[in-house]
């Protein structure tokens, strides 16, 4: 519930956030703000790209990747 709490306060704060900077900033300097960009727990992360090689040799033949300074030890 503490949780809930936080992202819901976050998502808030953020929304004034984003607000106020794009209140003040230059829109022919920078982009627009998203409240997404202030509030820590919306923050996105990269997808892991990998070749379907890789998902062949976990998913079928149970094979994991090993970190690359293991492989050459």
């Amino acid at each position: 519930m503490l949780d809930g709490k936080q992202r819901h306060d976050w998502s808030i704060a953020a929304s004034v956030m984003s607000v106020m900077a794009n209140l003040q900033r230059d829109p022919k300097r920078s982009r627009r703000l998203n409240p997404s960009d202030f509030d820590p727990f919306m923050k996105r992360q990269r997808p892991v790209k990998v070749d379907v090689s890789v998902l062949k040799d976990v998913f079928i033949d149970g094979k994991f990747p090993r970190h690359p300074k293991e492989a050459h030890g």
